[in-house]
């Protein structure tokens, strides 16, 4: 998430100065450009891994202080939520054996943080979107206590004037709203990095622009978002609204997102994409300012240019450009932001393998890519791939219109690997990863193909949050055993956290969200039908706001149908019999204290509502149910218990 000393200050004299710091930055940067200050004639490449941190159920765990307690390896850092981390691998040069000495580096990081969570209690999760992840885990009590963190919040909160609002269509849809930056935790990404010289900067970013979707298609790992099934890579719908500031009421002008793609080819310089997002996108943070730049290079000295990076940091552009410096060299690279977390570190060098090898083979055939495509089609297949995965189809360099898979295989395969032969990259690495893209695309078991279909082979079968988290468990422990994706077996609901007791569940885990209400103006003839036509016994009342105002039991129904003497004419309205006001809960409520409410108050269902909303409701059916899985896993493990000791008895096994 960049630099943490920063400040929320939002006195306009501060944001003024530091506007000037970025202007005096920009021409810093001009001149270093035209005077060939910059590192040339060496390539590098580096990553950033962010992953989740989840308990024994596979949800969400909120231990990134007690990791980071135990943690000596400065290379492991905070990410915005308490139950997400990152980590930095050092740079390495580019050629020779660089991805086998990645490979060996990210793994050594992913076990090395995998047994600081173990150490107090938790695993790691490598996933685009964690598909346990409940609405309530991103509350503000689960941000990480950075200033960082609480200024970009306060700030975004400024611009934006309210709740964000999130419209996501896939084979299902998710609508709501959130008053704060939090759901931006619930994406994680592996970054690769490639540091190329100022002269081949448009060229090379250009070229990352063009085949961000087909490297995207093939990497896709985050279909679910609580439970519903949208895009194919979600995190990129779900990462750009989270940060939105833009307002609704201005749908005639042209506003950009802070997460974008891109406007426009990048034509000459590096300096067309820092002067866009400073023209674009206001000042967030601010930061205490030290150096000169333009003094410093009168000096002979490189600076740092820390307000250019700060406010490069809160602009997110899938492919950003990066300026650093190494043994007091400045230099530029692209950072790519496209590729998700996961399924395997082996899977993730692969797709970083794929990308550094078809940006290498693309320059070596292309020396400007804006005059073979059209921008909005790179931004198409773009958008196209995070909805649709290998399913796309894309309108490539020759001008063709081609299903994505196709063009991986019959393509793009074998330019990455032209590409990676050019940079002298070892034979036997380039077989081996891209060997595992050919497979992935040849079966069509990305990530998120096989979430979708361990989900499917799941339904009808336990409940919804006893399906996601066997499928996380199942997704944790194929990591562990690191074998690449498309080799994977489905998850089974086994595969799951058996809770000893309700102790462990919240309401949320067992509520049923697809709800048949009515009205307090309809007939209760109508709800006696709903309740047969559904066999439902239960049903809820809510106004056209989808706050709760009633409830109609099936008895409370039946005791009027058999009292009545007459019905009037129209019908009786719903109001005449509901219970008004009934009593509810939130989904955050433990399942334990909904089982007492409901014996204390001799009821058999107790709608659940969050910020007055109507969100599901959990009945006595429901509970029996949970209780009928406990006890047959209790029933389960006593069999096995007695079958251990029998066998200790016989002397056998």
């Amino acid at each position: 998430m960049g630099e943490h000393n920063v400040h929320r200050d939002a006195d306009p004299s501060v944001l003024r100065e530091f506007t000037n710091h970025l202007i005096q930055d920009v021409r810093a940067l001009e001149l270093m450009l035209h005077e060939d200050m910059f590192e040339s004639g060496v390539r590098r490449i580096g990553a950033e891994q962010e992953l989740f941190m989840v308990d024994e159920r596979g949800a969400p765990a909120p231990i990134i202080e007690e990791v980071l307690e135990r943690n000596t390896d400065e290379r492991i850092v905070t990410e915005l939520t308490k139950f997400n981390i990152e980590f930095n691998m050092d740079p390495l040069q580019y050629g020779g054996d660089c991805f086998q000495e990645m490979e060996r580096a990210t793994g050594e990081l992913v076990e090395k943080v995998r047994a600081l969570t173990q150490e107090v209690g938790g695993d790691i999760a490598m996933t685009g979107i964690l598909p346990t992840a409940h609405l309530s885990d991103f509350a503000l009590d689960y941000m990480t206590p950075r200033p960082r963190y609480y200024a970009l919040n306060d700030a975004l909160g400024r611009l934006r004037g309210g709740p964000g609002q999130y419209q996501i269509r896939g084979i299902d849809e998710l609508f709501l709203k959130h008053d704060s930056i939090m759901l931006e935790g619930c994406n994680t990404s592996f970054q690769t990095h490639f540091q190329v010289s100022p002269e081949e900067f448009p060229r090379y970013y250009n070229i990352a622009q063009v085949v961000a979707a087909p490297c995207l298609a093939a990497g896709t790992n985050s279909p679910l978002l609580f439970g519903k099934r949208l895009w194919r890579e979600t995190r990129i719908a779900l990462f750009q609204q989270a940060v939105d500031t833009r307002s609704s009421n201005l749908y005639l002008r042209e506003m950009r997102p802070r997460v974008h793609f891109g406007t426009d080819w990048v034509d000459e310089s590096v300096l067309e994409i820092f002067k866009e997002d400073i023209s674009r996108f206001r000042v967030l943070l601010t930061t205490e300012l030290n150096e000169e730049p333009l003094k410093m290079l009168e000096e002979g000295k490189v600076p740092n240019l820390m307000a250019l990076q700060l406010h490069n940091g809160t602009v997110y552009r899938w492919n950003r450009a990066c300026y650093g410096i190494t043994d007091g060299k400045p230099h530029l690279r692209i950072e790519n932001r496209v590729l998700p977390s996961g399924p395997t570190v082996l899977d993730e060098i692969a797709n970083a393998v794929f990308w550094y090898g078809l940006v290498a083979g693309l320059a070596d055939e292309y020396k400007d890519v804006s005059r073979d495509m059209d921008f909005d089609d790179a931004r198409h297949n773009f958008i196209a791939a995070a909805r649709n995965g290998l399913a796309s189809q894309f309108t490539w360099l020759d001008g063709s219109k081609r299903p994505a898979h196709e063009l991986i295989l019959d393509t793009l395969l074998p330019r990455a690997e032209s590409g990676l032969r050019n940079s002298d990259i070892s034979d036997g690495d380039i077989d081996r990863y891209l060997g595992i893209i050919q497979k992935r695309v040849e079966t069509q078991q990305t990530g998120a193909q096989w979430q979708l279909d361990s989900m499917a082979r799941m339904k009808n079968v336990g409940s919804r949050a006893e399906r996601l988290g066997a499928l996380t468990r199942g997704m944790v422990e194929r990591q562990r055993e690191g074998a690449p994706v498309h080799e994977w077996s489905l998850a089974a609901l086994e595969e799951g956290y058996t809770p000893t007791g309700m102790k462990d569940t919240n309401v949320e885990d067992y509520m049923t969200t697809e709800l048949f209400t009515v009205h307090e103006e309809e007939s209760i003839e109508f709800v006696a039908r709903l309740m047969d036509w559904q066999r439902i016994r239960h049903v809820l009342v809510e106004d056209e706001r989808h706050r709760l105002v009633g409830l109609i039991s099936h008895r409370t129904l039946l005791r009027h149908m058999a009292e009545r003497t007459e019905v009037p004419e129209g019908g009786v309205p719903v109001k005449e019999i509901m219970v008004e006001d009934p009593i509810s809960v939130s989904p955050e409520l433990p399942t334990r204290e909904a089982v007492e409410m409901m014996r204390e108050h001799q009821i058999g269902a107790l709608p659940v509502v969050r910020e007055e909303r109507l969100v599901g409701i959990i009945t006595e059916r429901d509970f029996i149910q949970i209780a009928g899985n406990l006890l047959d896993d209790s029933l389960a493990r006593e069999d096995q218990e007695l079958e251990d000791r029998t066998l200790d008895l016989s002397g056998e096994g």
